[in-house]
């Protein structure tokens, strides 16, 4: 229960549990202490279950279309299928709408849109907003925003914001504004935050008989036409914050889209299409062209009305938190010299006053006892909400900028590892490295099982020796050690001389049966990169998301980030090379009637905390086009079955 088992903090999207919920949770789940360190995932769990029910809202932040939850971007109101929420959180939402869950997808690569661009030589950009984002553009990029003028004089009217106590009075007035600007014939584009809050319009409308268009994320397939026309005499359109952005509303709508949905009922943009339709239909160019002019003195005609009635009126049903999305909507009346006109309803219960300027503005309208029906017109109201604007994009810019410092630990790493791939896919000969990584893998080996402070009595060399023979085969044992000579140097100098014979043996294997071992350690090394890269992500990802509890040790998170991500990358490479050896060593050979390819197959114990992969050497026979046995994920005739 809220506010008793646990509490929300909307600000910061947070959810933390108290004392009396994690009781009741030990309860339910039949655990003596829900933060013992075995117990871990079942607090994410939780935390993940509380969070899909009170911060993410069907119809605003997701849809739920054929069995599946699509996120709508906060930002452009498109839906973006195929992506997911990361960390368990997709799956706790599909659990909260009783869906099929599905596996959690695996971060093969990942970037911040900063590093992404920050990678080109080169950088601009052009946007109708950026101005009141200009801090970030000069502190992240080291960009200077210019505004250029109008290229004519703006005379939209952008009027007070307008404030109610509830939702509903709010609601009710927004729909009085609009049948007044219908019955006068005045274009109206009305911005919401959300389907939900576009969808509970909409059925208003129905209800007072007013004609009109919605488009969100739900119906954006005929986004094109509706935006074209919704400056019509007399038009209605309901729109999220996709409200086609970057087009040009036409006063009076667009004739060639009007022309085509009259004569086929269809609308099509490419010309070679719509000639192609015009023929299969049996109608001429001349008829369509007739049409055309028609339609075009029709649109015309309304320009001229709807530009007595003051052009489009935009009416915006909420504030964003980012300026730059209200400047967005307001852009689309007013342009091109046209005249326009803007205003945002608001009430005290919508999501940016709730959480950020409520009791301001409450206490304005406390003060002069004002009905709920009754609104608040003044500069001084608009001026405490763009306040509270300001203060979340500054909130907000400092998370992306915090997000920046942690992915620029990230980036580093990430600059090493596409670094070496690259070359390796560029041909890069990996003998030499090769040969440098033999005498480092086994130091590494050797420092963990000997000690050279103590006695070699009491040296590990069994475990040593067990942990070598899964790496390569070793040419001596234990026992031909001379415990009372040996040094730590000296048995390492051993060792390498022993692997680099045997890796010679190996190469001379390959030369016999007329293989390229050159181009199968590149193939090797890709594959060992990847897999281990791929596990590397995951392990960041949960030590960023851990990592802030240390603050309450006294500790710069983003310190201790650093610290363990570069001990964390130490351990990467060595395994890198490690696994890499050892899948050199332990590869076999098959004959070209068995197998036209080589074959890898990963034998011995494994080093610790390795995953096994071993593929087994099929002789049936295999179809073209299905999948490579060697699990490539390619078509056989483009992978192995090139050279059958």
């Amino acid at each position: 229960k809220r506010g008793e088992d646990y509490e929300v903090e909307e600000k910061s999207q947070t959810v933390s549990i108290t004392e009396e919920g994690i009781r009741k949770a030990e309860q339910i789940l039949g655990v003596e202490n829900l933060y013992d360190h075995i117990n871990t995932p079942l607090v994410h769990h939780l935390q993940n279950a509380l969070k899909a029910k009170e911060l993410y809202r069907r119809d605003v932040d997701y849809v739920v279309d054929k069995g599946e939850v699509i996120i709508v971007d906060e930002f452009t109101g498109r839906l973006m299928p195929g992506r997911r929420w990361s960390d368990g959180l997709h799956q706790a939402i599909e659990a909260k709408e009783n869906l099929k869950v599905r596996q959690e997808n695996q971060t093969l690569a990942t970037i911040t849109l900063q590093n992404y661009f920050r990678m080109y030589d080169k950088l601009a950009g052009m946007t109708g907003t950026a101005a009141t984002e200009a801090a970030e553009f000069e502190e992240i990029y080291g960009l200077e925003v210019v505004e250029i003028p109008t290229n004519e004089p703006m005379i939209r009217e952008d009027r007070n914001d307008v404030i109610y106590k509830t939702e509903e009075a709010k609601f009710n007035a927004v729909v009085e504004d609009i049948v007044s600007c219908h019955q006068r014939g005045q274009p109206v584009l009305v911005g919401t935050i959300s389907i939900e809050k576009s969808e509970r319009l909409s059925a208003m409308l129905r209800k007072r008989g007013i004609p009109h268009q919605v488009l969100n994320a739900k119906h954006h397939a005929r986004e094109a036409e509706i935006v074209a026309q919704a400056g019509r005499l007399g038009a209605v359109t309901i729109a999220t914050n996709m409200a086609g952005r970057g087009t040009d509303i036409m006063l009076g709508g667009n004739p060639r889209m009007l022309a085509q949905r009259e004569l086929l009922g269809k609308v099509e943009m490419d010309e070679e299409v719509w000639k192609r339709m015009l023929a299969e239909e049996d109608i001429s160019w001349e008829e369509w062209e007739r049409k055309l002019q028609e339609v075009s003195s029709r649109c015309a005609e309304e320009k001229e009305k709807v530009i007595r009635e003051g052009g489009l009126y935009v009416l915006g049903t909420e504030r964003h938190e980012a300026r730059r999305i209200d400047n967005q909507l307001r852009g689309r009346s007013g342009r091109q010299g046209d005249p326009g006109a803007s205003r945002f309803y608001l009430s005290l219960e919508d999501d940016l006053m709730r959480v950020f300027a409520s009791n301001a503005v409450a206490s304005i309208m406390d003060r002069f006892r004002l009905p709920e029906d009754l609104p608040i017109e003044n500069r001084m109201v608009t001026r405490v909400i763009e306040t509270a604007q300001k203060n979340v994009e500054a909130n907000n810019f400092e998370v992306r900028k915090n997000l920046l410092k942690y992915d620029d630990v990230m980036n580093t790493q990430r600059e090493v590892i596409y670094g070496e791939r690259q070359k390796i896919l560029a041909g890069q000969d990996l003998h030499e490295q090769v040969e440098e990584m033999i005498p480092e893998v086994l130091g590494a080996i050797l420092d963990r099982y000997i000690d050279p402070q103590a006695h070699p009595d009491d040296w590990d060399l069994e475990g040593l020796f067990r942990h070598l023979k899964t790496l390569y085969p070793i040419g001596f044992e234990p026992h031909e050690i001379d415990r009372e000579a040996v040094s730590k140097e000296a048995l390492l100098e051993a060792l390498v001389e022993d692997a680099m014979e045997a890796y010679a043996r190996r190469e001379a294997e390959f030369t016999d049966s007329g293989r390229d071992i050159r181009e199968l350690e590149r193939l090797v090394m890709l594959r060992v990169i990847d897999n281990r890269w791929r596990d590397h992500l995951y392990d960041m990802d949960h030590l960023r998301d851990s990592v802030g509890l240390r603050s309450f040790a006294g500790r710069d998170p983003l310190v201790e980030y650093q610290n363990e991500a570069f001990s964390s990358f130490q351990e990467l490479i060595g395994n890198i090379q490690e696994e890499f050896l050892r899948y050199m060593f332990h590869v076999q050979l098959v004959k070209a009637e068995e197998r036209p390819s080589l074959h890898l197959v990963e034998s011995g114990a494994g080093g610790e905390g390795e995953k096994k992969r071993a593929q087994t050497a099929r002789s049936e026979k295999v179809g073209r086009n299905a999948p490579c046995p060697c699990g490539s994920g390619r078509k056989y005739k483009h992978c192995c079955g090139k050279s059958a």
